[in-house]
């Protein structure tokens, strides 16, 4: 054996020592990137509150996150479960609740179902934006006159026309 195949095999143990899943809540994410960018792959978690989480369990956030240790790792895990206790309220996704009055910042399914309980209570009180989630019309004071359209086609239809000439070619040559 030649010097070089012990630090090979050291190489390989460093290869295995990875962890490929980090589990946070019920999203898995991806331990071969780094920690920055695999905690913006979990819903609810952007680039700003994924810096300040890193920053917080003081690690390095260009850092690859499944070979960091396990302690560290739920520590980690512990920050973005208590991100609304130590996030600022302009920078949590749900202020002011309707039952509990509270500000949480919800993640992974639970930030679905919370966003789709508060758009089907607008609906039932049929409150202006409720209205607008219905109709399937934009929410938020965008203009609507000129973009927004789902249905039909405005202006010329060039295709429409092509196929209705070739409709008529064929049936005139049918014709003679």
């Amino acid at each position: 054996m030649s010097a070089e195949d012990p630090d090979t095999a050291d190489g390989d143990e460093e290869e295995e020592d990875i962890r490929y899943f980090v589990r946070i809540g019920q999203t898995d994410l991806d331990g071969t990137k780094s920690v920055e960018r695999s905690l913006t792959e979990l819903n609810g978690i952007g680039h700003r509150a994924a810096r300040i989480i890193a920053a917080e369990a003081d690690v390095d956030r260009r850092a690859v996150f499944g070979k960091l240790d396990d302690d560290t790792i739920d520590e980690v895990v512990e920050l973005v479960e208590g991100f609304a206790e130590e996030a600022p309220d302009w920078l949590t996704n749900h202020r002011n609740d309707f039952f509990e009055g509270g500000t949480t910042h919800e993640t992974g399914n639970d930030l679905e179902l919370t966003r789709r309980q508060d758009i089907n209570r607008m609906k039932m009180i049929d409150s202006y934006k409720g209205v607008r989630h219905k109709r399937g019309q934009k929410v938020r004071g965008q203009r609507t006159k000129s973009t927004g359209r789902s249905e039909g086609t405005i202006g010329v239809n060039v295709e429409a026309i092509r196929e209705e000439q070739a409709e008529e070619e064929a049936a005139e040559e049918g014709d003679e």
